[in-house]
């Protein structure tokens, strides 16, 4: 009861807003399995009768989402998530909800992302656990979609005063004003490189503030003429775009991670410890879910602060698992950071596949490896075998090998999502299997 009430609220805060207002069209998103933003974009005669009954779509057209049995699914708006987009023209202007995918008998359907991260939330819920995140999501801005022209020669926290940090700007903007708060943002190593950080929510806020955000960047360099991209890799010899993964535990006001060891130096809890050790167990199975790309692997290479060993340590940023350090008196910030999502990645099942791996440590007490304080990427194979360092997959058809026969995250997805995901991914790779790259002709063709 408490709920339908909150949701007429939120429907009738909806409406009024929308008739008090110059809202014209309201858009009503999705993500498919892949994490691509779908959506269908509502006149507001036709809102009321949405938030009602929902709006009723093709997904046997969206292949990454349902399959040819599953034709006739509804989207149901979540009014919670209404905003009017800042960036979009104020004359005729354009709000956004998130919707929730079902079927036309009112149950959920079982290949929606978003369903599939409410289920795994409830199961932290229900645990007593409540999974907060704060991603580090980076891209970079280019002249067109065309090349990869970089805007500027600058560096980490280099301030400059080009197009991009304006682009920044706007963009920080316009991410608060629709109350996605944001801590900081500045650019990253690469020349042309950005970094927004998003304040730590609730897993599904996030998921839900990483995709806005996303298309924020985009959009509003759009205007400008620029292109800005998040894919994983775009240019040899330049960082990558990770989304490294801050996170944490809480129960009410009580960050689980945290202990008191009258030191300061053992500060993280033995659940911190048993959720770094369900995340190393099972780093192997959930990279096709954080690293989902063929173009993934190209960033997860020495040299460039993106990690290819499953290790953990306080200190080390060239480590899958870092547990930064705390100021006195800021106990609740306390965290893990997982290193190698890509920001490329579908938010919601990655942030359903760590909490799995993580949870999977608490309940089994799984034992935490010691700690890599030292670069692994100086040692050899002798020194790493020595201290059980294994390597994370080296490319997509690796990734999908585990993932294919790990039983976590067959639970994890459900079975629809789960071939669902095996199955595009397979096209992926075989479609990169046969592609002739341009590196082959530079390299072979005059030679053989």
């Amino acid at each position: 009861m408490d709920q339908e009430k909150s949701r007429d609220e939120a429907i009738k805060f909806v409406t009024e807003t929308v008739h008090g207002s110059d809202v014209r069209f309201v858009r009503l998103w999705f993500t498919d399995i892949l994490g691509n933003l779908k959506g269908v974009s509502l006149n507001v005669a036709e809102l009321e009768n949405s938030l009602r009954d929902g709006m009723t779509f093709d997904g046997a057209s969206i292949g990454a989402i349902a399959r040819n049995e599953e034709s006739d699914l509804v989207l149901i708006p979540d009014p919670t998530t209404f905003k009017v987009l800042p960036w979009r023209p104020s004359d005729g202007a354009v709000g956004k909800m998130f919707c929730d995918v079902f079927r036309p008998d009112g149950s959920p359907h079982l290949g929606d992302p978003r369903a599939i991260l409410k289920s795994n939330l409830e199961r932290a819920y229900r645990l007593g656990y409540t999974f907060l995140l704060s991603p580090e999501t980076e891209y970079y801005y280019f002249k067109d979609s065309n090349s990869t022209e970089i805007l500027d020669s600058a560096g980490y926290f280099d301030q400059t005063s080009d197009i991009g940090t304006e682009l920044r700007r706007e963009t920080v903007l316009a991410l608060e004003e629709i109350g996605i708060p944001v801590e900081y943002s500045h650019h990253e190593v690469s020349p042309s490189q950005h970094e927004i950080n998003l304040r730590h929510t609730d897993a599904l806020t996030m998921a839900d503030n990483v995709m806005t955000y996303k298309l924020a960047v985009k959009e509003i360099a759009q205007k400008h003429g620029i292109h800005a991209s998040f894919m994983p890799k775009p240019v040899e010899g330049l960082h990558g775009n990770g989304m490294h993964m801050d996170m944490s535990l809480f129960k009410g006001d009580i960050n689980q991670f945290y202990k008191d060891d009258g030191t300061g130096d053992d500060f993280i809890s033995d659940t911190a410890k048993y959720f770094i050790a369900g995340l190393m167990k099972h780093a192997k199975e959930i990279t096709a879910i954080t690293n989902q790309w063929v173009n993934s692997y190209k960033r997860l290479v020495s040299g460039f602060e993106a990690p290819g060993y499953i290790s953990w340590s306080k200190l080390n940023r060239g480590d899958l698992i870092r547990v930064p350090s705390y100021r006195k008196g800021r106990e609740n910030s306390v965290r893990i950071e997982y290193r190698s999502p890509d920001s490329a990645c579908n938010p919601y099942l990655a942030f359903s596949a760590i909490l799995a791996a993580g949870l999977a440590g608490i309940e089994n007490k799984y034992e935490i490896p010691i700690p890599v304080e030292q670069d692994i990427n100086k040692m050899d194979q002798i020194q790493r075998s020595a201290q059980s360092i294994e390597s994370l997959p080296t490319n997509l058809s690796e990734a999908l090998h585990f993932f294919e026969n790990s039983e976590l995250m067959y639970n994890c997805l459900g079975e629809d999502a789960f071939y669902n995901f095996i199955k595009n991914k397979k096209l992926e790779w075989a479609e990169y299997s046969r592609h002739v790259s341009g590196y082959e002709i530079d390299k072979y063709l005059s030679m053989l």
